[in-house]
């Protein structure tokens, strides 16, 4: 499969999740236009992702506990979806994008997040300035990848968290020396991520992936054996998708996802928490 002819509904990033079908805990202000669909990210609205917004918003909805009461900054916010969501519980949410963009959009449409513009390689917070960093499904977009854990290591206040996911370099990309998704410029399998983390200065105390559920295995097998697979060939097709697809695509909860640490290297993303030493 050639990079180059992915369209952009099928690769998106994680941070900017479609809203279709999220409910009113996301605000819905006609005022505030959408962001442009690139590839890189996706935005509100988009049906046909809905699959791939489920797959990370239950990354958000598990370790949202991990920033009640905290100041926490969100490295590569986006849309600005998870951050509003993360402001929901903590006590100041700092949201931190280089797209000068999404910086105006989320500074619209959520107001609840302090949003400053920045380069993650070089973050403009002092040091030791905040309690927990979100990183979900960025670090594979970045150049610098040790360069930037060292500056999340620096903002964190000792005993301080790094929540980061990724997706799984042996499932996203399989027998593949390069990304598939020509967005990526380097994608990790757990051992890589792991140091890369402790050669930052963390400690990983958690190490886990994300998995279809039962009710995700089940589409598997009714399409042809990979769901993913059936909803990029139709993107691929560039024709209407068959209804029952798009039925099926629009069905998807996080609930239909799992977490868990067994078998690895067969998860579909990878999911850490790393601490900054005392």
């Amino acid at each position: 499969m050639s990079e180059a002819v992915i369209p952009a509904a099928v690769f998106t990033h994680p941070d900017h999740p479609s809203r279709a079908d999220h409910g009113s805990d996301v605000p819905a202000d006609a005022a505030v236009e959408p962001l442009p669909l690139t590839g890189e990210r996706t935005v509100p609205g988009i049906a046909e992702e809905n699959y791939w917004f489920r797959r990370h918003e239950i990354v958000y909805a598990r370790l949202l506990e991990r920033c009640t009461g905290k100041t926490v900054l969100e490295a590569g916010s986006g849309e600005g979806y998870g951050a509003d969501m993360i402001a929901g519980v903590a006590a100041q949410v700092i949201g931190l994008d280089y797209d000068s963009s999404a910086v105006e959009h989320v500074r619209a449409r959520y107001p609840r997040v302090e949003m400053i513009q920045g380069n993650l390689a070089d973050l403009p917070l002092e040091d030791a300035s905040v309690d927990v960093v979100v990183n979900f499904q960025v670090i594979e977009h970045l150049w610098d990848q040790s360069q930037f854990l060292r500056e999340c290591l620096r903002v964190l206040r000792p005993g301080g968290e790094l929540l980061i996911s990724t997706p799984n370099r042996i499932t996203f990309s399989p027998g593949r020396d390069t990304p598939l998704n020509p967005f990526h410029t380097r994608e990790l399998n757990a051992a890589e991520l792991t140091e890369l983390l402790v050669d930052a200065g963390f400690e990983v105390s958690v190490m886990t992936g994300v998995h279809h559920g039962p009710g995700l295995k089940a589409l598997d097998a009714k399409h042809g054996g990979s769901f993913i697979d059936a909803q990029i060939e139709r993107a691929l097709a560039g024709e209407p998708w068959p209804a029952e697809l798009t039925a099926d695509v629009a069905g998807v909860t996080i609930e239909d996802f799992a977490i868990f640490p067994e078998d690895i290297d067969a998860s579909l993303d990878l999911l850490a928490i790393a601490v900054k030493p005392a």
